[in-house]
């Protein structure tokens, strides 16, 4: 089983800005070793480690840490506006554990991926088949869908499900929709938790779900954990569960191991 979105940070080091003081929970070090705490609890074997930083330093670092047989790929950070962009992509590739590359859109303008400036850095990952994940949240989409309309070879793979804002699903269903049209898209079954509104319980993603499910279907949508930004709402285990049984049995080995696989370039 793949946890295709999980986290590790050392405060003050490896460029680690985030998270800050006042998210007291996760304001500590999370290493690999606590990572390989919980996810062998819940039979997870493989990892995917995604940057939490808008640093290099953060992404090297990762890199070094992939000799852990526990970590299946990394999906790493680069300056995407940066006239070098393209050749630091290359430089990274080299990593072939290097599986991916994530701006952090989240708090960025709603058209940031039309910017033409970053044009050699989507070709450059194309090229050398490198997946983006997609940071966003749902004023993003349509940006977002311009770009898998230019780049129809680069995969991409919306993290947290666009960050849909549960007081307003209709508005986000559609977008999601729209995006989820394009054959080269995936979507991430993680972050949700975080998303809902602080009184709702936990059952309450379930709109959600049942829009990403029939926008992306068993071979388009990807579990991960988001751990450990997810305990501030959820145990790891509570998560998979949860997940699985809004999963229909019969497609539990495509979204909890092969379609992170098959995406990611991370062999059996």
């Amino acid at each position: 089983m793949i946890d295709s979105h999980a986290h590790v940070w050392r405060l003050g080091e490896n460029g680690c800005a985030w998270p800050t003081p006042d998210l007291k929970p996760i304001h500590r070090d999370f290493v690999v070793d606590d990572l390989r705490v919980v996810a062998n609890a819940a039979g997870v074997n493989g990892v995917i480690l995604v940057q939490s930083q808008a640093s290099l330093a953060d992404t090297e670092w990762l890199l070094r840490l992939a000799s852990d047989r526990l970590i299946a790929a990394v999906v790493g950070w680069i300056d995407f506006a940066a006239p070098d962009a393209s050749s630091s992509i290359r430089a990274l590739a080299q990593a072939k554990v290097l599986r991916g590359l994530r701006p952090m859109v989240q708090d960025l303008e709603s058209d940031w991926y039309d910017a033409p400036e970053l044009g050699a850095a989507f070709a450059t990952m194309s090229e050398l088949n490198l997946v983006l994940d997609a940071l966003v949240r749902p004023k993003h989409l349509p940006s977002l869908r311009r770009l898998a309309e230019r780049y129809p070879q680069l995969g991409i793979v919306i993290d947290h499900g666009a960050k849909p804002d549960f007081d307003d699903l209709g508005g986000w269903g559609e977008e999601i929709s729209a995006v989820a049209r394009l054959p080269n898209v995936t979507c991430k079954l993680s972050g949700l938790l975080t998303e809902l509104p602080q009184s709702a319980p936990p059952q309450a993603i379930k709109p959600a779900f049942d829009i990403l499910w029939n926008c992306f279907g068993s071979e388009r949508l990807i579990w991960g954990s988001d751990w450990p930004v997810l305990t501030l709402v959820a145990e790891y285990n509570a998560w998979l569960t949860q997940v699985q049984e809004l999963v229909p049995a019969e497609h539990h080995t495509a979204v909890f191991d092969g379609n992170a696989r098959r995406v990611y370039g991370v062999a059996a």
